[in-house]
């Protein structure tokens, strides 16, 4: 959607997750030194300003990485996410939080390659002129889903797919699942992270319902709700499907999720890290 903005939610505790959870997939790709492929959908503008009109007008950012910045839980993917956010932060203080394209590059190697599409015309300013001098990045002004079918299969048979739409239309929960499918086809080898939001819990099973059915295979949900559902009140919960997870994934986000739940969830919230289908599902 034209007019959908991130930078008026970027750090909240959907962004949490989501990244922590990029990171993560990140990390083990790493871990082997055949160089991978990082693609993503909407990638808006790469870094916000906290001191920003928009991050001030609704402070999310406060119940989201502001509770943990400057702290250590002892949990890996937690504390490697905070420490990266920090180490773009030199001051010492929180100044500026990452996208997902820059949190993506920061981890690259020099072999390593990140494809952004962004179709607002502001963000994708933007994010070009954040990686003007990096030959790593690829800019793409395009919708999503377009995007996806130019720029895949890339030329590494590994990496990491990152879908992140709005949902603020009806299309959106209705095109990501043929998006993916259609991916899929091109690059069979990815680990794909969709986030979701939870807004509606019927809409929100009814959306992930579909993947199970049709057959999606290595399905891992991980969600984080800081209130209890209650349609009306906005977006109480976050999520992630990931497919072809990590082997490591699931346990670590196990693991994270008790320190996320006591940092960012009121005492009603529930976390939850679940397979949804395993190699063959019937």
């Amino acid at each position: 959607m034209l007019s959908y903005r991130h930078s008026y939610h970027a750090g909240n505790f959907a962004d949490v997750l989501k990244h922590i959870v990029q990171v993560a997939i990140i990390e083990y790709l790493k871990k082997k030194d055949k160089p991978f492929t990082v693609h993503d959908t909407h990638a808006g503008a790469g870094s916000y300003a906290i001191a920003s009109e928009h991050m001030q007008k609704t402070g999310e950012y406060q119940d989201g990485i502001a509770k943990l910045f400057g702290k250590r839980t002892g949990v890996g993917v937690i504390d490697q996410y905070v420490s990266l956010v920090e180490k773009l932060n030199p001051v010492g203080r929180l100044m500026d939080y990452p996208g997902s394209p820059q949190i993506s590059a920061s981890l690259l190697r020099e072999q390593d390659v990140l494809q952004c599409t962004e179709l607002h015309s502001t963000d994708f300013t933007l994010l070009k002129r954040e990686f003007a001098d990096d030959k790593r990045v690829q800019v793409l002004k395009d919708d999503a889903w377009h995007g996806l079918k130019a720029l895949l299969p890339p030329r590494h048979r590994r990496g990491l797919v990152l879908i992140d739409p709005s949902y603020e239309m009806e299309a959106d929960y209705n095109g990501v699942l043929p998006a993916v499918q259609m991916a899929m086809e091109r690059f069979a080898t990815a680990t794909y992270a969709i986030w979701y939001p939870v807004l509606d819990r019927n809409r929100t099973e009814s959306f992930i319902r579909r993947f199970v059915k049709a057959g999606i295979p290595n399905l891992l949900r991980v969600e984080c709700c800081v209130r209890p559902d209650a349609s009306g009140r906005g977006m109480t919960g976050t999520g992630m499907l990931i497919i072809n997870p990590p082997y490591t994934l699931a346990q670590h986000m196990a693991q994270a999720m008790p320190l996320l739940k006591e940092a960012l969830c009121d005492a009603n919230g529930h976390t939850t890290v679940k397979m949804l289908t395993g190699e063959n599902p019937q």
